[in-house]
């Protein structure tokens, strides 16, 4: 796992969209969806927002925050943090990395940047 996880070509996520990456494929037992910012820049979150039972890849993505789709918290994708209520919780960032035209993903290894200590769990 040290090497990551190739999940998919750069131009397969459109650029404010997400995927949710199948448990089989990334070995986790929640799921994990792969968020590429307006801005092309790709990052990775479990796909469950900390407040309820919903899926983060069907929330709306823009300028670095993903929006959760049931009760409108905004989580900075860089490192999981809520941004507003009702969220009080951090969902776990996973570390993502481009390489030529394809995305690998670390399950596990916190993105650069989140200091958070959430992914020690």
């Amino acid at each position: 796992m040290s090497d990551g996880i190739r999940v998919v070509a750069i131009d397969d996520v459109e650029p404010g969209e997400a995927l949710v990456l199948d448990t089989a494929v990334t070995a986790t037992t929640e799921p994990i969806s792969l968020f590429r910012d307006d801005d092309g820049t790709y990052y990775a979150l479990d796909d469950t927002c900390s407040h309820e039972d919903a899926s983060l890849a069907e929330g709306w993505i823009e300028a670095g925050e993903v929006e959760c789709p049931l009760h409108a918290t905004r989580f900075c994708l860089s490192d999981g943090r809520p941004m507003c209520l009702p969220a009080t919780k951090p969902v776990r960032t996973h570390r993502v990395e481009i390489r030529g035209d394809e995305v690998y993903l670390f399950p596990g290894v916190p993105a650069a940047g989140d200091e958070s200590g959430q992914n020690d769990s």
